[in-house]
């Protein structure tokens, strides 16, 4: 092809626009697409977290009004929790609880970080949970840890967040109650 007959042509072809909307939607597309996949983990990420709030609080109130007998454990309150919440998943593998007292003369809360079961690892760290009953009105700080698996790890929200070696990232939830005689 002549040189000359590339300059000539080359108006005409800045004229046509054939192929104008392949380029909007090639860069509209995935700027809308991680939108989507943002909010819809964000969205999912925070119907988790109200979920674990919830059965944490129906949990403690079992605990105050003995609905968990007379002498519950570790365990009891972990099932109460996971069976009052039906869309959290792998809960009997992932909830960690621990349970602190607070002295009621300081008010010095816990200073350790909330202990979550890291599912890539095969040690599961021991939480400070003491299994014999505390002193009447003594205040108890309840933590509970949840890991939860992210539905699109690599984009949005999941990226930023703190992930175990599975792509799990934690939930937490806090309450407290005071041992009534």
């Amino acid at each position: 092809m002549n040189p000359a007959r590339c300059v000539l042509r080359w108006p005409r072809f800045l004229r046509q626009d054939d192929g104008a909307t392949n380029i909007e939607f090639v860069l509209m597309i995935p700027l809308l697409m991680a939108l989507f996949m943002a909010s819809f983990e964000a969205g999912l990420m925070s119907l988790r977290q109200t979920m674990l709030e919830r059965a944490v609080d129906i949990a403690m109130r079992d605990l105050r009004l003995g609905g968990l007998g007379t002498d519950p454990d570790h365990e009891d309150l972990k099932d109460a929790i996971c069976a009052n919440s039906s869309i959290l998943t792998e809960c009997d593998g992932t909830l960690k609880v621990s349970l602190d007292r607070v002295s009621m003369d300081t008010w010095t809360m816990p200073t350790t970080e909330t202990v979550c079961r890291d599912r890539a690892s095969e040690i599961d760290p021991v939480t400070a949970l003491d299994p014999t009953p505390g002193a009447r009105e003594e205040l108890m700080l309840v933590r509970v840890c949840l890991r939860a698996d992210a539905i699109f790890p690599t984009t949005g929200i999941a990226a930023s967040m703190d992930q175990d070696g599975e792509g799990g990232y934690r939930l937490i939830a806090v309450s407290a109650f005071v041992n009534e005689p």
